[in-house]
């Protein structure tokens, strides 16, 4: 090869191409390989500088293949959804009916004239003990715990019924979203053991986000407060006054979330500051946190009805809603079941939240999807936790 006689050539070939910040693959083409997996250690300088003509050089191909594929994906969304508007008929090729690209060119190579760099860090998630923290710092806000599993979930149960939900939806993704067996307060990444590392901040029976916390409060703080002060009115004695204490932060907590538009990007973004965070602490509160999780299952129903969808959901469906957000759910809820085996699942994701689902990449067509879906809520809906809240709905 030319290189292997001009070595400087290969240097200023190298210079030339475009650069990649960081030590690791960028993220949409996370869980391809491990980071071990994806570098190799050259024996000389410029042996490293060849390996990286060739990675940067396939990389580059890769990136404009990426970078094509999604501005489509988000192209053909907003064509449906102008076609949407004006009542006209969605097709299949209305969809990119292709799958994403993946890299499989060379691995990054390591610099062996560099030290090893070192491990690389993974972002704190914030957990149950933040949460109640900041709750007490910023509100003296401390959740009232259920006495029980039980009380908490017979809660949720006869709120859920009596907003509409059926007991199949209700029990299913609950199964589906806490695997099977989660209590209240369990975390997205702890299902399973609390010496493991949270993945997100997403807790309770139907996994919410501390923005889904601070977006609902927002947009449904008035309705919360009404239904508190009802119970509060049925109530005597201390068990009133405490109600009605924390009636007053629900109200302090509900004017925060009103400091930003109604927008879901504000809501992220006060999310996470420790006010924020404080709110999300609502979740585990008995009274307030089935409220909010209720709630949230209620939007996505009323979102798929306004936009005409009257067939009954299934919970694998409605899960669709609560998964990749009302609009996409919708989206996919509308297809057909012919074109439901056709159409890929990247449609309905952004690129970084597609990159992070492993499920929706291995069942990337959305009949597969619903289908790995229904079949995870079979195994998960026989477990002690999901039969409880069967029983819990039942009145049990």
């Amino acid at each position: 090869m030319f290189f292997d006689r001009c070595p400087a050539c290969l240097l200023a070939a190298v210079m030339l191409l475009p650069a990649q910040t960081g030590a690791s693959e960028p993220a949409h083409n996370a869980g391809t390989r491990s980071f071990a997996q994806a570098q190799v250690v050259p024996s000389s300088m410029f042996e490293y500088y060849r390996l990286l003509a060739e990675y940067r050089a396939a990389r580059k191909i890769f990136e404009e293949q990426h970078q094509s594929y999604w501005s489509s994906v988000s192209e053909k969304r907003r064509e449906r959804n102008a076609k949407r508007r004006s009542k006209q008929a969605i097709a299949l090729d209305d969809y990119v009916l292709t799958q994403p690209p993946v890299y499989a060119g060379p691995p990054m190579p390591i610099d062996p004239s560099q030290p090893e760099p070192p491990p690389v860090q993974r972002k704190y998630v914030p957990v149950v003990a933040d949460f109640l923290q900041a709750a007490a710092e910023h509100f003296q806000f401390r959740p009232q715990m259920p006495a029980n599993e039980m009380e908490y979930k017979r809660e949720y149960a006869r709120l859920a019924a009596a907003a509409g939900l059926t007991k199949d939806q209700v029990v299913r993704i609950y199964a589906f979203e806490s695997s099977g067996n989660g209590n209240y307060d369990v975390q997205a990444g702890l299902e399973y053991t609390h010496d493991a590392r949270a993945i997100s901040t997403a807790l309770g029976y139907n996994q919410l986000l501390n923005a889904n916390s601070v977006s609902l409060l927002a947009e449904h703080g008035n309705q919360i407060l009404a239904a508190l002060r009802n119970k509060a009115a049925k109530l005597t004695g201390e068990p009133k006054r405490a109600l009605e204490r924390k009636i007053a932060v629900v109200e302090r907590m509900a004017a925060f979330t009103r400091t930003v538009p109604v927008k879901w990007d504000e809501h992220v973004n006060l999310a996470g500051t420790p006010r924020g965070l404080a709110v999300h602490a609502l979740v585990l509160d008995v009274d307030v946190g089935p409220l909010l999780q209720v709630q949230k299952l209620v939007n996505s129903l009323r979102f798929a009805r306004l936009k005409g969808y009257t067939k009954p959901l299934t919970a694998a469906e409605l899960e669709m809603l609560n998964l990749t957000g009302d609009g996409n759910g919708f989206d996919m809820l509308s297809l057909p079941s012919e074109m439901r085996q056709k159409v890929p699942t990247a449609n309905f994701f952004q690129p970084s939240g597609y990159a992070r689902n492993a499920v929706a990449r291995r069942n990337n067509t959305v009949s597969a999807l619903i289908a790995a879906t229904d079949s995870k809520m079979d195994e998960e809906a026989k477990l002690k936790g999901a039969l409880d809240m069967a029983a819990a709905f039942d009145g049990k």
